[in-house]
């Protein structure tokens, strides 16, 4: 027995769940990805390029002092929720604070952004509502929009064109709620707000915007990133009503925790109501609202003008002293959902060579590239960490720093010298890694190990092919794609049936139609023509989804260029009595081109099985249809889709290599296998 009375089970005696938690941490540890949490005393860490302390207010003797005379007064603990009679008087004074100071009617304090997020997000949106979101969102905006039940929609990074073809696709819903932050937590870049505002009046929709990282630092009075686009006359007044509500954390610019949903009484009342973590959840200490109380004051006061007016001057300077200007690296969502297809993302657009806030990223690639990095300057005495997945995708590891008012351009210098010294340069940030894609970033499949998916990542050159239903024509997109793929002549496809059922083999058909790809014969290979699950019950054998899992996860790995693979009949065809087709999607992370019929009975079946796709995170590359052109249903799944491609392929009167080479060259499916 331990000290504390629990028996500890031989290692090959450890039940299940706590061996593949031993095991994942084993593979985490491999992979360059094990964390471990910071010496308490920031003094031992080296000066602070890392916490988002950046005003310098966590240690100002003003807001210190504030925190220590509210404990006295009120006591240490917030004792209950609001509701039921916890927290004090000081909490209705920060509200007000808050509120002034953003020009607003009104706000509500929650314990910390990520609560206000959930809070705000689950009390405005549900069944019947749709969300639009900014690829790189915040985790906790992450998993409001998906605990929400609301439609999810999601465009590339600040990308206008893809988010307004977005905003066409949901046209029946109750409510259209646009999630942007100010300043973007990983990247460092400012949201195109008057432009998400512009978008927001055409289309009926409301802007929330998350000011984290933006609040105390950027705007009139330190105010934030939306008013700093009003003051400089970049959102007409007829388009601020637009604004639903504004979230301010405590715990960044103004030093201390907990955060404020900003906005209309109305909306404060909601939030009171339905804000489950609000309701549910004990209110902040008397000394979080107490120190904040003098936060605040400091922020809008002479002294946070001259702290701001210190940090941007740090920022200029570091910017200014990298090779070249912080790059726009778009890398991808930090959570694994998929981005709908739309526009290419706009990463030809000139950015700012100044970042607008106080972070500033050195995108380094490998996990093992920026750890090393990080150890290098912290010996240097500077507290610099790399932020690795899954935190931000495989691929886009990289040093996060953050600059503070109270850094002296000698800090800098040494922080500059030090990147050198370590062989860190900005250039190593100035594109994207190949391969990276949007959609498989933060994703892994089962069976791959994180180092494995650090070297190739998971889904890079992979499309899986899903029907709306039996006999729609997958096969003969499979054999399209990977002819496609083949235009090249030094290039190199393979296609792969997990399950085969019937007699009529459609690894054969696709040799025919495609002789020059490479084949992986089935996984099982069934005589019933049926439904997997059944034709395998009819074998005696039994579907698992592990070693489907397994054998696709080795394929993704191993095959070099394009990689095809067929599934059988519709999305929700089950393999046993537990698991489905889909299944395998969502835990594959891979994206899949959707093959349906062009004639009646198409709207309903397509829609409802990209809704399905769309609920599981799975990326959708295009959507084909099979049959007589239909230009009303094709328009209509365009539209409502938000697919960039929705493709006609008609019956073919001579089914063979020529005949798909002719169909392909009026028909961008080349761009389909590029899309990233």
């Amino acid at each position: 027995m331990s000290a504390s009375g629990a028996s500890h089970a031989p290692a090959d005696e450890v039940p299940g769940l706590q061996a593949a938690l031993r095991a994942e941490l084993v593979e985490w540890a491999s992979a360059g990805l094990r964390r471990t949490l910071s010496p308490s005393d920031p003094a031992a860490r080296g000066r602070d390029f890392t916490s988002n302390d950046v005003l310098g207010l966590a240690r100002h003797p003003a807001v210190v002092e504030a925190a220590r005379a509210a404990i006295a007064e009120h006591g240490a603990g917030g004792r209950a929720s609001r509701l039921l009679g916890g927290g004090c008087v000081l909490d209705e004074r920060v509200e007000g604070a808050v509120a002034a100071w953003l020009g607003a009617e009104a706000a509500l304090l929650f314990p910390s952004g990520y609560q206000a997020n959930l809070g705000l997000v689950g009390a405005l949106a549900g069944r019947g509502d749709a969300l639009f979101c900014d690829e790189l969102l915040h985790a906790s905006l992450i998993d409001a929009a998906r605990l929400s039940r609301a439609q999810v929609l999601v465009h590339r990074h600040g990308d206008l064109e893809h988010l307004s073809a977005l905003l066409t696709c949901a046209p029946g819903a109750r409510r259209r709620l646009v999630l942007t932050e100010g300043v973007f937590s990983m990247d460092g870049d400012l949201a195109p707000l008057p432009g998400l505002a512009a978008l927001c009046a055409r289309h009926d929709a409301s802007l929330l915007v998350d000011e984290a990282h933006a609040a105390g630092v950027l705007g009139p009075a330190g105010a934030g990133a939306w008013a700093q686009a009003v003051a400089q006359g970049q959102i007409a007044p007829e388009l601020r009503g637009r604004l639903a509500a504004r979230l301010v954390t405590g715990g960044k610019a103004l030093g201390v925790s907990g955060a404020c949903v900003v906005g209309s009484a109305a909306l404060r009342e909601v939030l009171v109501h339905r804000a489950r973590s609000f309701v549910f959840t004990t209110a902040p200490g008397a000394a979080v609202s107490g120190g904040l109380l003098a936060a605040i004051a400091i922020v809008r006061g002479a002294e946070g003008d001259t702290l701001r007016t210190r940090l941007a001057a740090r920022v200029a300077q570091l910017a200014a002293g990298l090779p070249h200007a912080p790059a726009a690296m778009h890398s991808g969502p930090t959570a694994p959902w998929p981005v709908q297809a739309g526009p290419p993302p706009f990463a030809s657009t000139p950015r700012r060579v100044t970042p607008p806030a106080a972070i500033v990223p050195i995108l380094l690639g490998e996990s093992a590239a920026a750890s090393a990095a990080a150890a290098r300057l912290q010996k240097a005495g500077l507290d610099v960490r790399a932020v690795r997945p899954p935190t931000v995708p495989q691929g886009t590891a990289r040093l996060r720093l953050v600059c503070h008012a109270d850094h002296t351009e000698a800090d800098i210098a040494h922080l500059l010298a030090a990147l050198s010294a370590a062989g860190v340069t900005q250039a190593a940030a100035s594109a994207r890694p190949a391969g990276v894609t949007q959609a498989a970033a933060g994703a892994r499949p089962a069976g791959v190990t994180q180092a494995a998916a650090s070297a190739r990542p998971a889904g890079a050159g992979t499309l899986v092919v899903v029907g709306t239903d039996t006999g729609v024509g997958k096969t003969v997109v499979s054999a399209l794609l990977l002819r496609a793929a083949l235009l090249d002549p030094a290039a190199e496809a393979t296609y792969w049936k997990p399950v085969q059922t019937g007699s009529d083999s459609d690894t054969d058909t696709v040799r025919e139609l495609a002789s020059r790809a490479s084949f992986v014969e089935p996984l099982h290979a069934l005589p019933l023509p049926a439904s997997p699950h059944q034709a395998a019950a009819a074998a005696g054998v039994v579907i698992e989804l592990a070693a489907v899992q397994q054998r696709l996860a080795e394929l993704v790995q191993r095959t070099p260029g394009t990689l095809v693979v067929e599934l059988a009949g519709g999305l929700l065809v089950p393999y046993d009595e537990r698991h489905t087709q889909a299944d395998l999607l969502a835990r594959a992370g891979l994206p899949v081109v959707l093959v349906a019929r062009s004639g009646l009975g198409t709207l309903n079946h397509t829609l409802l099985t990209l809704e399905a796709l769309s609920a599981r995170r799975i990326d959708v590359r295009a959507l084909i249809l099979v049959g007589a052109p239909h230009a009303s249903n094709r328009d209509t799944l365009a539209r409502r889709s938000g697919l960039l491609h929705v493709l006609e392929l008609p019956l073919l009167e001579q089914l063979d290599g020529a005949a798909l080479d002719s169909w392909l060259e009026h028909h961008p499916v080349a761009e389909v296998l590029q899309a990233d």
